[in-house]
Parts: C-alpha cells; structure tokens; sequence
C-alpha cells in the first residue's frame, strides 16, 4: 500500500507564497506530494519559480502535480474550445517545467449537447489530442535536457479527467471511467467531495469506498489512484462549495479504515482540497495512523487468543466464547455492585417521621422563650427610663460649677 498526502497549493502557514517556498514547508510537515493551482490562466512570470520548484522535486523525489485551468468549455462551439485548449496548452508547458506527474483537466458543461454517446464521444476525442500533445512537450528537444533532466528518463505527465460535482456538467463517474478506457494516458481523477454531492450523500461508510475503488478498477483495470478530499456542502445532487472535512457529512474516517483494511492493493495520491489545505491533510494523516494501529490492536489480540486456545487445546473460536462469557459476567458484577440499598421496614420508618414532630413542638418551645425575654426587655426598657432623669440632673449640677470656673478665667485676661 503506498498513499501519498499533501495539499492544493501552498499551505496557509506558509510565510511565503511560492510554490519552492510551499514545498519547503510541506516537505517539512511530513507530506509527500503537492498540486499547483492554475485557477483561470497560467502567468509567464510564474515559469521561473515553477522550474525551480521542478529541480526541488527532481532532487528530493518529491511528487509535483498541477491543476489545469477551471473554467474549460470542451463540449463548447468551436471558438470556446480553442480557448480553452490555449489555456490547457500553457498548463501542458507548465507541467513540463515542473516536473508533474498528473495533470487534472476539466471538460465543463455540456452546452448544447446532451448527456450521452455523443458527448462523450466529443471529449474522448479532444483528450486525444491532448495526451498527444503532451507526449509531444515531453519530447520536444534533447537539447533541453541539462535544464529538465527528468525529461531524459521520465514518462510524460498524466493527463487526469476529474469527476464533476454538479449535474449540469460533464463528469459524472460513469462519463469519466467510459472516456478514460477509450483514450490511453489519461487517468480518473476522483474527486470524492464531487462524487459524494452528485450521488446525493453516496459516501459514507468503508463498504461504499471498497464498492467505488471496485468499480474503478474492474473498469479500467488499475491500481494507482489520484484522489481529491474535501468537507463539501451539496443540495438536490449538487456540490455547493468545499467545507472542512469536520463540518460535512463526508467523513474521512471510513476512506481511513479502507485504506488500512482493504486497501493493500491500492497506489493512491490524496490531495486536500479543504478550505484549511495541509490543516486538514495532516487530519488525514493522524485518521490513518489511527486506523493503522487499530489493526494492529485487533491482530494483537487475535494472536493471543490463538495462543491461549493452543494451551487449553481448544479452537480459537472456542476461546473467543469463553472471553464473551468472562465479560458478560464481570458486567453483572459491576452492576450488582452498583445496586440502590434495600428499603428499611416501616416500624422504622414511622420512626423516622415520629422524630420530626418532637422536632417540631421543640422548636415551638424555643419560639416561646424570645416572647418571655422581649416582655423582660420592656420592663427593663421601662427603669431605663426613669434613671436618666437622675443622671441629667447631676450634669446640669456638673455644668454650673463649669460656668463658675470659666468666671473665673475671666479675671486672669
């Protein structure tokens, strides 16, 4: 099994926006693989820094791809098509530069024409001519070796036909798999977020992986893969736009358990298409490392269970019923341990409510008492008063005798 993981584009925690930059923090990252985005036109000033990025590859073996442009019209009238292939033919250039191994290609909608025989008829014969050309570029000059050398001993680029995710363009799974059977060097590029949205919610379990992947193969007959991953957000068999892979009903964690269960067999290159790029890449990562050693758990305690039943001279499946027994009890155990206490008789309990009532006349005892003490406060309050009458006179005394001393005073000035 051999799948390779990385991002469309350069990442987002890139402090730099080349691609050799991006490389650099991929590589890092512990990815293996890049797709550049061409979006609507490749710019001439970009050849630079794409050649660079070409010799990085060709140096640290690392897989390069490229993205044609995303508005195509092949299934168009006769000057929409030429349009488009100008822009296809500047992405061929491109891939030659920097050293792609796939070129993903859309055919865009069908136009006048229907869904059928006829259509793809027409985008079978123009992906004719473009595997041509292709083969054409790689091949163009020796003398241009010692600037491309993986020109000398490398096969021309893949030309990818993606899966659609809308119903008004070309590019359901069927349409992609009957054109690429006719055309040699071309290849399926799975968009799984596309092919999920138009089968209104296909992908959900590991079973619907190995059923697509099965297709796939018995059709064309192949083991390499070149995949798109994304959360994606679709209605009425429609892909709305790209989400993460955590806010969509599109989950990573079946393609995981396929990938690690079944998948042995598969070549696969996944790229994240996610708004979040090598965020969600390494998300995918870490599910698939996760899948992985939950194999291996699961082989581990196979493994035991053998040796056990070999020492008590039983089958394995013998062994594994008497594992389910010992479980099934240990799990009355604890809930026998975790049982409410018994309900004590009623004598006790009348006891129990008995008990609140002496509380009760106690307490009107104690109410009794704070009246006993407020009627003594008032006799009190009451020879309280009669005394301050004593105490003022005595002051009024006491102040004359001051009045005196300050007569007095009067005499010293």
């Amino acid at each position: 099994m051999s799948v390779k993981l990385g991002p469309a584009g350069v990442p987002l925690s890139c402090k730099g926006r080349t691609i050799v930059e991006g490389m650099d923090d991929i590589i890092s990252l512990g990815l293996e693989t890049m797709e550049v985005q061409t979006v609507r036109m490749v710019a001439p000033q970009h050849f630079e820094q794409y050649w660079q990025a070409g010799v990085l590859a060709y140096k640290a073996d690392f897989e390069m791809n490229i993205h044609g442009p995303y508005y195509s019209e092949l299934l168009g009238d006769r000057l929409q098509r030429n349009r488009s292939l100008a822009k296809i033919e500047a992405a061929l250039q491109a891939a030659k530069t920097i050293n792609a191994r796939h070129v993903t290609l859309h055919a865009g909608h069908y136009g006048d024409m229907s869904r059928g025989q006829a259509a793809n008829e027409q985008v079978a014969s123009v992906f004719k001519g473009i595997v041509q050309r292709i083969r054409d570029i790689w091949n163009d000059d020796e003398e241009i070796y010692p600037v491309f050398p993986w020109l000398k001993d490398g096969t021309p680029a893949k030309i990818g036909v993606e899966t659609s995710g809308r119903q008004e363009l070309w590019g359901s799974l069927e349409e992609v798999l009957e054109v690429v059977n006719h055309v040699e060097g071309t290849i399926p590029v799975l968009n799984l977020a596309h092919i999920h949205a138009r089968g209104h919610g296909r992908l959900r379990t590991s079973e619907d992986y190995g059923e697509l992947f099965d297709q796939v193969r018995e059709t064309i007959g192949t083991k390499q893969f070149y995949c798109h991953f994304s959360g994606v957000e679709h209605r009425m068999g429609n892909a709305m736009h790209y989400t993460q892979i955590k806010k969509s009903d599109l989950n990573f964690e079946p393609l995981a358990e396929f990938i690690i269960e079944e998948g042995a067999w598969l070549d696969m290159t996944l790229i994240s298409d996610s708004p979040l790029l090598e965020h969600d890449a390494m998300y995918m990562v870490q599910n698939i490392e996760r899948a992985r050693h939950r194999q291996l758990e699961r082989k581990a305690r196979e493994d035991r269970r053998k040796a056990l039943a070999a020492q008590a001279n039983i089958t394995p499946e013998e062994m594994e019923a008497r594992e389910i027994q010992v479980a099934e009890a240990r799990a009355k155990d604890a809930l026998a341990n975790v049982q409410p206490a018994p309900v004590e008789s009623e004598e006790a309990v009348e006891g129990e409510t008995a008990e609140p009532e002496k509380k009760e006349e106690a307490v009107e005892e104690k109410t009794a008492e704070p009246e006993k003490k407020e009627e003594a406060v008032e006799e009190k309050t009451v020879e309280s008063d009669k005394k301050p009458a004593k105490k003022a006179t005595k002051k009024e005394e006491d102040n004359d005798d001051l009045f005196a001393v300050e007569e007095d005073d009067d005499d010293i000035f």
